[in-house]
């Protein structure tokens, strides 16, 4: 597979992540982090890394809105839920053994 096409179908792929993650906005950050050990937050981080890589200069809070497809304020009041006891717990346990 040539560069390009191996380019446009990771594009592709990050944009079905990225959609998937939009319309799931039932499952919290923390459900993400405890399961997976990264989070819409950890995607823009990396989105916005990558851009700096090409010399693109994009902030925090831009970054997130291409994640979260709304400003990532709006998103909380929407969509965010507290935290139970065990999924702080879990989380808690996670960042003990933090690797991403």
């Amino acid at each position: 597979m040539d560069d390009q096409t191996r380019t446009e179908l990771e594009a592709a792929a990050f944009r079905r992540l990225v959609s998937h993650l939009r319309n799931r906005t039932d499952v919290q950050n923390i459900d993400l982090m405890n399961l997976a050990n990264f989070c819409r937050n950890c995607l823009s981080d990396w989105y916005r890394e990558a851009a700096e890589e090409k010399g693109i200069d994009i902030d925090k809070m831009a970054a997130r809105e291409i994640v979260y497809g709304m400003p990532y304020g709006e998103w909380k009041d929407k969509y965010m839920t507290e935290a139970s006891p065990e999924q702080h717990a879990a989380f808690a346990e996670r960042m003990k053994t933090k690797d991403h």
